[in-house]
């Protein structure tokens, strides 16, 4: 099945979108981009980067005559932006998005789509904590899962036609319930997340003394976590706000390992220390062996080249916890 569409339409022109914009572009999947999103001065950079062929503030507009829609704005302004381009939706058109979760998406999108609009919503599961046009390239999705989630009434020559999208824009495609997406999302991505806000705004509120030096010393775990926290507030405020209910049951989950967590810090129970941390490190070895990560050293960060010892430099041999 061909992955290629005569005009797609990109509602919200983020890094996401961008991506696509460029993906599509180099793969000769698309014969028309038109870019729409909400604010001037972020069409104006789309614009400038040469990212579609047709830019325009009016969603509407852009999905007109589209054979396949993509939406990429923040989840949070699905339900008004499906209304706005409802009526211009070309019959037999796709109707697809990028958001990271999928219930609330049909909820919210479902019931505005027109009889003959192939509604397919989807989840690229990749990107980085940067956001805006400027921040997407098109290997992207190269190597990176994307889910659908078609609901039983879409033909299968369509979902067929938007995985063939996907696939060649360097997608692994996987096809899941939506409630069955929202629930293991919130374990792999939304909760740690969560966690990454909550330690870096703690580090946020400590005394500024302390704080610098937290910051001089982040060559630790810290600074993985800035990185996520670094990702852009809207779209994971929104994240939080449609996919409270398998987020809240993970989270519950957590706290309760948490506590046990503590309990064995607190009683000094080596031996449960141990067995927890033996049954993560396979956790890491699998996601490695997935391909969903490189087995490089430090997350395969360059290094620059070790200085030639110096007779002065104070060591401190106590046992490091850059991990």
């Amino acid at each position: 099945m061909s992955g290629h569409f005569n005009k797609l339409a990109l509602v919200g022109i983020g890094l996401i979108g961008s991506s696509i914009a460029l993906a599509a572009r180099r793969q000769g999947l698309v014969g028309t981009i038109a870019i729409a999103t909400r604010r001037p001065e972020t069409l104006a950079e789309a614009r400038d980067l040469g990212l579609g062929d047709l830019y325009t503030l009016d969603a509407a507009e852009a999905v007109r005559g589209a054979d396949l829609v993509i939406l990429c704005a923040p989840v949070g302004a699905y339900d008004a932006l499906a209304r706005q381009i409802a009526p211009a939706l070309a019959p037999g058109a796709i109707l697809s998005d990028v958001g990271s979760v999928k219930a609330h998406v049909v909820k919210v999108v479902g019931p505005h789509v027109p009889p003959g609009v192939h509604f397919i919503p989807g989840h690229p599961i990749a990107g980085t904590e940067h956001s805006g046009p400027s921040a997407g390239f098109a290997e992207l999705f190269a190597g990176r899962w994307c889910v659908l989630t078609p609901g039983p009434d879409v033909p299968q020559d369509a979902t067929a036609r938007l995985v063939a999208f996907w696939q060649a824009m360097g997608s692994m495609v996987e096809c899941m319930g939506a409630g069955h997406h929202d629930r293991v999302l919130a374990i792999t991505s939304h909760i740690p997340h969560l966690i990454a806000y909550n330690i870096v705004g703690t580090v946020a509120d400590l005394e500024a003394d302390t704080q610098s030096e937290v910051i001089k010393f982040s060559a630790s775990g810290f600074r993985d976590f800035t990185r996520i926290a670094a990702s852009d507030p809207v779209m994971w405020r929104d994240v939080f706000l449609t996919n409270r209910d398998a987020v809240l049951e993970m989270l519950g989950r957590f706290n309760e390992d948490l506590s046990a967590l503590q309990r064995a810090v607190r009683t000094g129970d080596g031996p449960a220390l141990e067995a927890l941390f033996t049954r993560t490190r396979a956790i890491r070895r699998s996601i490695i062996s997935a391909g969903q990560e490189t087995a490089a050293p430090d997350f395969g960060r360059p290094h620059e080249p070790a200085p030639a010892p110096a007779a002065d430099l104070v060591r401190d041999h106590g046992g490091g916890d850059d991990a």
